[in-house]
């Protein structure tokens, strides 16, 4: 590819700079926290509110380094063109069914590669705030849905998706969300619901469908750590395991199959209402 052809930000080499910088900025405000939170027995760290609170200004610094750099128009920076709300209906049975063969992919790393128990811990530790359950909700599925996807899929597929092939911007973009968690028993995952929400990004161009599926998907992890014994009794987890994997990779396709035409049709009648 012929270099003098890039020419919006972020290019895969700015969105690698800004993602670094985010992490950087992100740790050095949660760094002192950890430290005040330790010697001084308070909850800063894990407390939602204050959390957000406290990490706003390296959000909004992050988001208007990103605005400056792209040179654009905020709403072509963060699209928000109109799309076919029934779109909702095959990501969540799609997200849903991924999470039953990502499961068994996540077990095969865990046993190549096992998680220390801090990483256990955190998981533990998502419900410990003076609001338990809502308050797990308002950090997970509410505020790092919309900061995260004004990040991957608002700056950095913008940039992608004029600098490069489509498949190139998803698959990238993916790779670096996936990092970005700087998870790697969490990997298959994150980078699969990068693929997802970059497609949804390219097919949409509204990056409110984004903020709501990546939302989508944390509720659902939330639901299945606090309701894990009671989903279990449902009759899907009671088959056998391989004939959940079919069902979940049958749901799947089929959601993906969904996802794509009513993406075409509503583009077809975008096309037509604006000819």
């Amino acid at each position: 590819m012929n270099s003098t052809q890039i020419r919006h930000y972020p290019t895969i080499l700015g969105a690698a700079h800004l993602v670094i910088l985010y992490i950087f900025i992100q740790t050095v405000v949660d760094f002192p926290l950890a430290i005040w939170d330790y010697y001084h027995g308070t909850e800063y760290l894990s407390h939602p509110i204050k959390k957000i609170v406290l990490s706003l200004g390296s959000i909004l610094f992050i988001l208007y380094f990103a605005y400056r750099k792209a040179q654009t128009k905020i709403s072509r920076l963060f699209p928000a063109k109109r799309f076919n709300l029934l779109i909702f209906i095959p990501i969540l049975t799609f997200l849903a069914a991924a999470h039953v063969f990502l499961g068994e992919i996540n077990r095969e790393v865990e046993r190549v590669f096992p998680a220390p128990p801090w990483f256990w811990e955190l998981f533990a530790r998502i419900f410990e705030n003076d609001f338990g359950f809502w308050g797990a909700l308002l950090k997970v599925a509410v505020v790092a849905p919309i900061v995260e996807e004004l990040i991957f899929r608002g700056v950095i597929m913008h940039g992608f998706m004029r600098n490069y092939p489509k498949i190139v911007g998803i698959v990238v973009s993916a790779l670096f969300f996936a990092l970005f968690h700087l998870n790697p028993w969490q990997f298959p995952a994150t980078f699969l619901l990068g693929l997802l929400l970059g497609w949804v990004m390219v097919i949409t161009r509204n990056i409110f469908a984004c903020i709501i599926g990546h939302s989508i998907n944390n509720l659902l992890v939330l639901l299945s750590i606090e309701y894990w014994e009671e989903m279990t009794q449902f009759s899907f987890f009671l088959l056998e395991k391989e004939d959940q994997l079919t069902i979940s990779y049958l749901v799947a396709g089929f959601s993906l199959v969904l996802i794509g035409l009513l993406a075409t049709f509503s583009n077809k009648s975008n096309k037509q209402l604006s000819s």
